[in-house]
């Protein structure tokens, strides 16, 4: 059979006639078989199509996922970011406390991830290669982070103490602003504004509207008022163990020598005194004669 002739017949129904088309059995079954793997592909390529369909869902939604895991990432770093700023800033007011009351500094290691995140996360845009060291830097920072927690703890402890034994010294210590305003000049190597060459600044200059109020930074008493041809009208207190404030430029004082004035209290007035460029406070820390920097000693 499989060598066997097969005819088909051909007819046209309105001319009444015929073509007879003769094949061979193997070319009959060649054509089956074409016919039966033809359909067969198309069975396997629509499952294809199906499983593609589901596999785009599936990727789709992986995507979204590593999108989400990725803002959460980032959110997450600018949180420590600002999480590290903090621990910078007690860190800070911890040494102050401690020149303030002349407990010995400590070194104090520090919480930074080495490295940071780097521009990539300051720009949103974050790679998927750097995902994993982000997180990693993360977690070394989380570490050292509790870590330097249970430290700041009995450091703080340690502090506590000191001042409960030096309440005295503390509240004559001058550790708020004297004036608000803003620092043009702090303390350190400038270039004069007068003569233009360069010279050592004592204090801090503190630039507000003639008539401000100063205030006293801690408890103290009136030293002296003097005027001086380069400071104007100046003010001194004095705070005990050797500390001074002076306060240059004034407009006028509000105290008398000797006066006892308290943390608070309203003691003299910006002015523009003497050799000056404009109305401000020229505020000086002395001890033992010795201008040392203002800002050590500011806590808020």
């Amino acid at each position: 059979m499989f060598f066997g002739r097969f005819h088909i017949v051909v007819f046209r129904e309105k001319r009444g006639k015929a073509r007879k088309l003769q094949l061979k059995g193997w070319m009959l079954m060649s054509l089956g078989l074409a016919l039966a793997l033809l359909v067969a592909g198309n069975v396997v390529l629509l499952k294809n199509l199906a499983s593609s369909g589901s596999l785009e869902k599936s990727l789709n939604l992986t995507e979204k996922s590593a999108h989400e895991q990725k803002s959460q990432l980032l959110n997450l770093s600018q949180k420590l970011i600002t999480l590290q700023k903090d621990v910078s800033r007690i860190r800070d007011f911890d040494s102050k406390l401690r020149v303030m009351i002349n407990l010995e500094q400590e070194n104090i290691m520090s919480v930074a991830p080495r490295g940071g995140p780097g521009q990539d996360l300051a720009k949103g845009y974050l790679p998927l290669y750097r995902q994993e060291l982000l997180a990693r830097k993360m977690n070394e920072f989380l570490r050292q982070l509790s870590v330097e927690s249970r430290m700041e703890e009995v450091r703080q402890q340690e502090i506590i103490q000191r001042l409960r034994a030096n309440r005295d010294v503390l509240e004559a210590t001058p550790s708020v602003w004297p004036t608000g305003g803003w620092v043009t000049s702090g303390f350190g190597w400038r270039v004069s504004p007068f003569t233009g060459k360069r010279e050592f600044h004592r204090g801090l200059d503190i630039s507000s509207p003639a008539g401000t109020p100063i205030y006293a930074p801690s408890r103290g008493v009136v030293a002296f008022i003097e005027r001086d041809p380069a400071y104007g009208l100046v003010l001194n207190l004095t705070h005990g163990t050797g500390l001074i404030t002076r306060y240059a430029h004034l407009q006028r004082v509000n105290v008398k020598q000797g006066q006892v004035v308290q943390r608070g209290e309203a003691v003299a007035y910006v002015g523009d005194s003497g050799r000056s460029t404009g109305p401000h406070l020229h505020y000086e820390v002395r001890i033992s004669g010795i201008p040392v920097n203002p800002m050590r000693y500011i806590l808020n």
